[in-house]
């Protein structure tokens, strides 16, 4: 099972030299995936967790796949209905090709209304857009022969249960969002995945967690590790560690989030 960590490409402590640290600490630590979230108008629903400045998806990771040399990039994830598919299709393509083949592209249908009307797309109607939008990707992609250096996967986003179904029918796999370990167990059991890669929450306390409701990937390193043995043993196959928690001011503090990758990393290898 591989291991990525999602990456802030946001927020007041975030700039080009920050987020080159970034790279150099995921790459470093012998991290399989590097991956970065998605918004295009900064309305104020977004800015409450993802403020200002917001580093473009595409842009970021053609940045840093020049910066970069092992590690895999990704989006986690990409709103479907922001863009037309025939210039995802283009430039998922191009950055696949000049990263050598390094791109994981997650997609979902989004959730900041305010920048849905911003961009004058329905909100009301974003899953139908998804969906027509994926098949038109998943279309262009065959037209092109899949003209990329390698397959790009394609991984869905979405807890609900349309989410699940959506990444059933054009997934390369399901793509959750910090979930628990009993519900996405629930979900491996009782629905015909084509894989699994979830992306899980990443704090690190002194004291393990009690609560049953207790997001995978949080608690003591113990928990932590036994939470990615137990997915493992789900059949995932990328697990993405996801160290922040909403707070902007987070941002300003990558170090506390440094560390506690690089407990991670470290006892994982030895472990497996």
């Amino acid at each position: 099972m591989q291991l990525g960590v999602n990456v802030p490409n946001f927020g007041p402590g975030t700039d080009p030299g920050v987020l080159n640290e970034w790279a150099r600490v995921v790459e470093g630590l012998g991290f399989d995936l590097l991956m970065v979230s998605d918004h295009v108008a900064i309305t104020p629903d977004v800015a409450a967790r993802y403020p200002a400045p917001f580093y473009e998806p595409f842009t970021t990771l053609s940045w840093l796949a020049g910066i970069t040399t092992r590690v895999r990039l990704g989006t986690t994830v990409l709103v479907m209905p922001y863009r037309h598919p025939r210039l995802v299709a283009r430039m998922a393509t191009n950055l696949n090709q000049l990263s050598g083949g390094r791109l994981v592209l997650g997609a979902g249908v989004g959730w900041a209304r305010q920048e849905f009307d911003a961009l004058g797309v329905p909100f009301t109607a974003r899953g139908r857009l998804t969906d027509a939008n994926l098949a038109a990707l998943r279309k262009a992609w065959e037209e092109e022969g899949q003209g990329h250096t390698t397959p790009i996967p394609l991984w869905v986003g979405g807890n609900s249960e349309a989410g699940i179904r959506r990444a059933v029918r054009f997934g390369d796999a399901w793509h959750p969002l910090r979930g628990t370990l009993p519900w996405m167990r629930s979900v491996v059991a009782s629905h015909a995945l084509p894989a699994f890669a979830p992306r899980i929450a990443l704090r690190l306390t002194t004291e393990p967690l009690g609560d049953p409701e207790r997001l995978a990937g949080t608690g003591t390193l113990e928990q932590i590790l036994d939470d990615l043995d137990e997915l493992r043993r789900l059949g995932a196959e990328t697990v993405v560690l996801d160290p922040y928690h909403g707070d902007p001011e987070e941002t300003r503090r990558p170090h506390e989030a440094w560390r506690a990758l690089t407990s991670v990393a470290t006892h994982w290898r030895a472990s497996s």
